[in-house]
């Protein structure tokens, strides 16, 4: 039976609802509902104009309608007033097939169907700015490696204890928080999930955080770069296939050399075969770029990927596998979009299995000092540009996460890439003004 949020908000002293979704570009999008009205809402949605948000859609369409999910409700935890509701986007009567939680739940839809349950964890790497946005919050933070600096970590202990509290409250199982390998930088981890709840928790915690940092007079960003001399804001994802009940881990074999069993090498090839493509949704801005490959850092290695290969317990490539049982994704960045990135893995793996694609033999080398050696090693796309138009070519991609949510997405993407290259940069002016 569904939740009837009209008496939850009763129950829990619920005054207000954010019916929130995030559009193709990962902005998160909401209204405002007293609790008054969320009866109706539930049961028609909040009213949106697609257009006014980065969906391909005209000022002429309809309204699209933002239908909340009882099931994500999150009571704000410093603010218990207002409940905050992720939504399915609809409009004249049909899901709004270019939306990405509506896309990321058809994904998951398609993997029950082979009887797979896909689980996911997350890690969101932020950095504490000051709020013009041109520095770290903490002018005392200059170590050259400052991963794990206790005290650059307790100097922002009063923002971090905030929203790990925070999620200790809602039940996420928050169980470390770090200073991260940047200045300013920092990484809170939690358990776990369900494929579509690591998604809407991942929404939320991006949101979280930027009111709390806010509250203390800081910015919190996940850009992917935003200090060239410093390491970039990545999102490693952790992921494993169980049985439908989710009682069962199919990825594990424990007489492997990695602990992976044929469905998980099958679902890595999948991935390994649609990476370079898979980089336009994974890597979604043109600042991404400049964290792939980047040149060595300050702490003296970017820990970015930059090239297609896996390893065993190995942090220099694309893909690692930590322990038995799961591997982790290391090329999304903090802009990735937490719906429409969790899609294209699946989408990515399910036709690894489909297929039985083959990953290859794994690679223990150092590849930021030996991955020359490695031969027809595919190598990650240098700008947007070039991985939108691997999608564009991706017919794979195209036909499994839908023509529609990928011909939009690319379509708009494109549309913020000829923004970016008509503006002329310092650099330009100062190398090319005499020529």
């Amino acid at each position: 039976m569904a939740k009837d949020l009209a008496q939850i908000a009763k129950n829990k002293g619920i005054k207000y609802f954010l019916i929130s979704f995030v559009d193709l570009f990962g902005v998160l999008r909401a209204k405002l509902v007293p609790a008054d009205a969320i009866k109706g809402m539930q049961k028609d949605g909040a009213g949106f104009a697609g257009f006014a948000a980065w969906l391909d859609m005209t000022p002429a369409d309809s309204d699209m309608f933002g239908v909340p999910d009882p099931g994500s409700l999150i009571q704000l935890p410093w603010n218990p007033e207002v409940g905050w509701l992720a939504s399915d986007l609809w409009m004249d009567g049909k899901e709004v097939e270019a939306s990405p939680r509506v896309a990321l739940k058809r994904q998951i839809a398609k993997a029950h169907k082979k009887g797979y349950r896909v689980k996911t964890g997350v890690e969101c790497e932020y950095f504490l700015i000051n709020q013009d946005g041109n520095s770290i919050s903490d002018p005392l933070d200059t170590q050259t490696k400052p991963c794990y600096d206790q005290q650059a970590l307790m100097r922002r202990y009063p923002v971090v204890k905030e929203i790990c509290d925070c999620m200790l409250k809602l039940g996420w199982g928050p169980y470390q928080n770090d200073h991260e390998d940047a200045n300013g930088q920092f990484e809170m981890n939690w358990d776990y999930n369900d494929v579509l709840t690591t998604a809407d928790r991942h929404v939320f915690f991006k949101f979280m955080t930027k009111t709390i940092a806010g509250d203390h007079g800081m910015r919190a960003t996940f850009m992917p770069k935003p200090f060239p001399n410093l390491t970039g804001n990545g999102c490693h994802t952790h992921l494993s296939v169980w049985n439908k009940s989710g009682e069962r881990n199919l990825f594990l074999n424990k007489s492997d050399h990695l602990g992976l069993s044929k469905l998980a090498y099958h679902f890595l090839g999948g991935i390994m075969e649609h990476a370079v493509s898979m980089c336009a949704i994974l890597n979604p801005t043109v600042n991404s770029y400049k964290r792939i490959d980047a040149v060595r850092t300050a702490s003296g290695a970017t820990w970015s990927p930059n090239a297609v290969t896996y390893s065993g317990n190995n942090r220099t490539h694309m893909i690692r596998v930590p322990e038995d049982g799961r591997f982790e994704l290391r090329l999304m960045d903090g802009a990735t979009n937490p719906y429409l990135a969790q899609a294209a893995v699946i989408a990515a793996g399910l036709d690894g299995i489909q297929n039985k694609l083959d990953p290859g033999k794994p690679s223990f080398i150092n590849m930021y000092e030996e991955g020359d050696k490695l031969k027809n090693v595919k190598k990650l796309p240098s700008t947007l540009l070039d991985a939108l138009r691997l999608l564009e070519k991706n017919k794979t991609l195209r036909s499994e996460l839908g023509a529609e949510v990928v011909d939009s997405y690319i379509k708009l993407k494109m549309m913020e890439w000829r923004d970016y290259t008509s503006h002329l940069s310092q650099w330009e002016m100062q190398t090319t003004i005499d020529c």
